[in-house]
C-alpha cells in the first residue's frame, strides 16, 4: 500500500510546521483498489466455502460478516496498524467495498451449493 507523502512539509522552517498530513490522490486510490479487491476476493472465496459447507438462511451471512471482519484485520495488519498513514479515516478500511462484496458472496454461494449439494 502506498502512504501519505511527507516530502513537502520537510522544506518548511521549523516555526511554519503544521501537522497536517498531505496525501497522494494516485496513492489514496491505489490503496482503495487494494481494499476493493481485497474485499471481492475474500467474498468469492467465502461464498465457494458457504456452499460447498452447504449452509443455508442466516448461518451463511453470519459466514461472511466473519469473513469480511477478518479481511478488515488483515488490512489493518497489512498496514502495520497505521490506518491513518495510507487512508483518510478507520471507516474507510472497516466498511468500503462492504455491500459490493455481498452480492459476490451471495452469487458464488448459491453457485457453489447447487453444484456440490443439487446436481
Amino acid at each position: 500500500m502506498a502512504g501519505h507523502d511527507e516530502s513537502e512539509t520537510s522544506g518548511r522552517k521549523e516555526s511554519e510546521e503544521i501537522d497536517v498530513p498531505i496525501f497522494s490522490g494516485e496513492n489514496m486510490q491505489s490503496n482503495m483498489k487494494v481494499i476493493y479487491y481485497s474485499r471481492t476476493f475474500m467474498s468469492i472465496v467465502g461464498g465457494v466455502i458457504a456452499g460447498i459447507l452447504g449452509f443455508t438462511g442466516l448461518t451463511g451471512f453470519v459466514l461472511y460478516f466473519l469473513v469480511m471482519a477478518i479481511t478488515s484485520i488483515g488490512l489493518i495488519a497489512k498496514t502495520g496498524f497505521s490506518i491513518h498513514s495510507y487512508f483518510t479515516s478507520w471507516s474507510q478500511i472497516i466498511l468500503d467495498g462492504f455491500l459490493g462484496g455481498l452480492m459476490s458472496f451471495v452469487l458464488f454461494w448459491t453457485f457453489a451449493y447447487d453444484i456440490v449439494h443439487i446436481f
